[in-house]
């Protein structure tokens, strides 16, 4: 391995996980998690939209954190909201690394990680996810295929990918 990929690997390495619903999220978690969503989606990506849907509170959330002192850093972030009356599937969202974590695979293992515990907790449902259109390659990967059109949402191409 190289010094980068050593590097890479010793940072995943030094994550701390976490997997909650939201009513076992501490303040300090909901407060990172809105503070990460709204620098990544909002800041970085100049898109304005209501981030605060009603739906965080029904739904799972991973966090992984770098390594810290008192606070650690949120590194990684998605959510994960569970098949309702409207919805048969599983939908993964509001997946983001922050700034300082990108680059060493954290994406990739935020995916395994949740796709993992979403088939041991609801085997056989199948899971959907509304993908920025430039991250198709990204999810097919972990057997997302497209399952609409490309569409504009917020100003950015997008596309729903189901995986069975």
């Amino acid at each position: 391995m190289t010094e980068p990929q050593q590097t890479a690997a010793t940072r995943l390495a030094q994550l701390e996980w976490r997997w909650k619903p939201f009513d076992s999220l501490t303040s300090a978690e909901v407060y990172a998690m809105l503070a990460a969503r709204s620098a990544v989606f909002v800041m970085e990506q100049n898109c304005l939209y209501g981030d605060i849907d009603g739906l965080d509170m029904e739904a799972w959330h991973l966090l992984a954190y770098g390594p810290g002192a008192s606070r650690p850093p949120l590194a990684g972030y998605l959510r994960v909201l569970l098949p309702d009356a409207d919805d048969r599937d599983i939908r993964i969202g509001r997946v983001l690394t922050t700034s300082a974590f990108r680059g060493i695979g954290l994406g990739n293992a935020m995916l395994e990680r949740s796709l993992t515990h979403i088939r041991a907790q609801w085997p056989g449902t199948p899971v959907r996810l509304h993908a920025q259109a430039h991250l198709q390659g990204f999810y097919g990967a972990f057997g997302f295929t497209p399952v609409s059109e490309i569409h504009e949402e917020d100003g950015i191409p997008h596309v729903w990918m189901r995986s069975a």
